[in-house]
């Protein structure tokens, strides 16, 4: 499990509806460019703002790749029966590996955040990977609690995608199990990530900066860590701009405008100004270069 994952976007048609062919389309593109894998239906994906069809025509769609690369469907939600659907629609059509954000919204504690993970797994017979993303889902997981503890030690969990800026926190759920699959979730650390153990990296903006980020990659596993900062500091200076657009919109520009048609992003996410584009535009001409 190791290498570069991309956390797929979801591309839509005109009319607003999930557009499969442009996913086939972006996925031969990925591994044509050396994806590892894909981390399908999650952030970049728009998950949350998909229909429950939508969120199932997504894993059809990836699967469709599972005898050329690892899939890893996301199958998150609030109501565990919900996450449940997803994950045993994502066995049946033949995905590798699930993930799944705790249940957030609502103030869980540590025993229904593990309990929830459990029963999951108890359901399709699958280990799961924690997808720890604070930012988002607002539940940071309490290393000292005795629930959490014993999931993340537990044979429920095969792996971490460890979106989080808490470096600290990376090392020490590996030193907890250090048999769990970690795998960096933010682009921007991705170098310390690898310098932290990660497995691999699972990232958003690798749809559109795959070919920079394998350079990190192998620079840094290569041991050149030297050449390997240099790089990521580019990455990282494209990806601050493109955070303060909008990381999802950016995304859909930037393959919009290299003429592979997404659609732009469901609202209540907005389309990029022209000023914004231009600032995209210039970061991208400014560091897509050693």
């Amino acid at each position: 499990m190791n290498g570069l994952y991309v956390a797929s976007i979801t591309p839509y048609k005109h009319d607003g509806t999930f557009n499969p062919a442009m996913f086939e389309t972006l996925t031969k593109r990925h591994l044509s460019q050396g994806a590892s894998g894909f981390f399908v239906g999650g952030s970049s994906g728009e998950c949350f703002l998909l229909s429950e069809q939508e969120r199932i025509a997504v894993f059809e769609a990836a699967c469709t790749f599972k005898n050329e690369t690892n899939i890893i469907a996301h199958v998150g939600a609030i109501s565990t029966e919900e996450s449940i659907r997803y994950a045993k629609a994502a066995k049946s059509l033949g995905a590798q590996f699930i993930a799944a954000t705790p249940p957030f919204y609502y103030g869980f504690t540590g025993a229904q955040i593990a309990q929830y993970f459990y029963d999951i797994v108890a359901a399709v017979d699958m280990p799961i990977m924690v997808y720890n993303f604070p930012t988002n889902t607002g539940k940071s997981f309490d290393l000292s609690h005795p629930d959490i503890r014993n999931l993340f030690c537990s044979n429920a969990v095969w792996g971490i995608k460890h979106t989080n800026l808490d470096l600290f926190q990376f090392e020490r759920i590996r030193a907890l199990n250090p048999k769990l699959v970690m795998m960096n979730g933010y682009d921007e650390t991705m170098a310390a990530g690898l310098a932290f153990g990660a497995d691999g990296s699972v990232g958003s903006s690798f749809n559109v900066l795959l070919p920079h980020f394998i350079k990190v990659y192998n620079a840094y596993t290569s041991g050149d860590s030297k050449t390997a900062l240099t790089l990521q500091t580019k990455a990282n200076n494209i990806m601050e701009t493109l955070y303060s657009v909008g990381l999802v919109a950016a995304i859909k520009y930037i393959l919009i405008s290299q003429g592979i048609d997404v659609g732009e992003p469901r609202k209540p996410f907005i389309p990029l100004t022209d000023k914004q584009k231009k600032q995209v535009d210039k970061i991208l001409a400014d560091n897509l270069n050693l």
